[in-house]
């Protein structure tokens, strides 16, 4: 009697990550990641975007709304500070809860990579402060990571006065001031020995992701600074060091994390190299990825892609294939967004969106305090994975899995069908 069963590689990929972190911690083996065990493990992982670092674009928003500080002035203006309070607690609970994670999981991923920004885990101003909240969640989401076997790679998404001057690390000023005031630096070292005091014995954590994206060139920030970026990545290890010698240290380049020319030569036993990976010309074109392979063989350490996506399901097949040939692993960005299919998962549009949106984007009309409530209580709960819609497609493409059953004509024998 003939029967059908799901595809056999999606069941595999599905469980074998639950036992991921049974071998302890992870570290670096000349160009190869392993664990304590001495097996190769190759990072197929998701970045947990928009959560604890909320950006515009996810929010369709404008320019006066393109990064946290300005997301969250908006709630506040349109919604009271007092409801806006509950909105952040609501929204760091439910945008990535453990819902989440036993999907990410499920599906065959490894790993996930939370973009921080340091302001949820220390104050700004002449007196800084840690923040428990920011803590908190990111226990959470390392307790969860450890029970279903996830990895969590720390991603310093905005560091402390920011590194890029632009709206993904949250800057105040459009400016990098991390490499223009000594006292940022300080700062963000003092969050990194805290971070790493808090998870120096914990194995689901696998490393540190010291600065994201740091210094583009087309600002001039990158001419200006990028001779301090690896003199920043010494000092950085070294005060991690002082208290956790486990965890790897991932530096990523200047630009975007891909002007490699800021190395030298590995100053850390225990050290990965980050590059980040868009197709968006068109036509759709495999940039080469030589340059990297060439530097990990002159620096005989792992190589890493940290973000990839934000396309289509041709290049992400493509891209990630590209990748494992080469012994790299890999991130998808993000998780899920709203309104949008090429991504695992997408969060519908709240009803009254649009007015919300119109308002970040300078129009004249402002909703109501009660309209804009309806609409932002909306939004929590349509963050919520079980009402967030899912592309198999986006996640079959990034495993190279094609969809349908296989049909068992007997126990022995399996033939695939389309």
């Amino acid at each position: 009697m003939k029967t059908y069963i799901l595809v056999l590689n999606l069941i595999l990929s599905a469980l074998l990550p639950l036992a991921a972190n049974a071998a302890g911690f992870l570290q670096t083996r000349a160009q190869d990641m392993v664990d304590e065990g001495g097996n190769k493990i190759l990072l197929r992982g998701v970045g947990l975007g928009n959560w604890m670092l909320p950006e515009g674009y996810m929010w369709k928003f404008g320019d006066q709304a393109d990064r946290p500080r300005k997301i969250e002035k908006v709630v506040s203006d349109l919604a009271g500070p007092e409801y806006a309070k509950h909105f952040w607690t609501e929204y760091r609970n439910h945008y990535i809860a453990e819902a989440d994670i036993k999907r990410i999981a499920e599906l065959g991923y490894n790993s996930v990579r939370p973009a921080l920004d340091a302001r949820m885990f220390l104050t700004e101003g002449d007196s800084p402060v840690f923040v428990d909240e920011g803590f908190e969640v990111l226990d959470n989401l390392v307790k969860w990571s450890k029970k279903y076997g996830i990895y969590v790679i720390i991603d310093m998404h905005a560091a402390p006065g920011g590194q890029t001057g632009q709206n993904i690390d949250d800057s105040a000023n459009n400016q990098p001031e991390l490499f223009m005031d000594k006292k940022y630096q300080a700062r963000l070292s003092d969050l990194w020995v805290k971070l790493a005091g808090r998870y120096k014995d914990e194995s689901a954590v696998t490393g540190y992701d010291l600065l994201n994206e740091p210094l583009p060139e087309r600002t001039g920030a990158a001419a200006k600074y990028k001779s301090q970026l690896e003199p920043l990545y010494k000092q950085l290890t070294t005060a991690i060091r002082a208290v956790d010698k486990k965890h790897m240290i991932i530096v990523e380049g200047a630009n975007w994390a891909n002007d490699w020319s800021v190395f030298s030569s590995p100053f850390d036993g225990n050290l990965v190299y980050q590059f980040h990976y868009y197709c968006w010309d068109h036509p759709a074109v495999l940039k080469s990825i030589q340059k990297y392979l060439d530097d990990r063989k002159r620096f005989n350490a792992p190589v890493w892609v940290g973000e990839t996506g934000e396309s289509d399901d041709a290049i992400y097949w493509a891209t990630t294939e590209y990748f494992e040939t080469n012994n790299i692993g890999w991130s998808f960005w993000p998780w899920k967004k709203m309104g949008a299919a090429n991504g695992p998962y997408s969060i519908k549009i709240p009803a009254g969106w649009q007015a919300v949106q119109n308002y970040t984007e300078g129009g004249s009309e402002k909703p109501s305090t009660e309209a804009a409530q309806k609409t932002f209580d909306e939004l929590l709960q349509n963050i919520r994975l079980e009402n967030c819609a899912f592309h198999p497609d986006v996640v079959n493409a990034m495993f190279r899995r094609t969809s349908g059953k296989v049909e068992a004509k007997t126990e022995k024998s399996i033939v695939g069908q389309r």
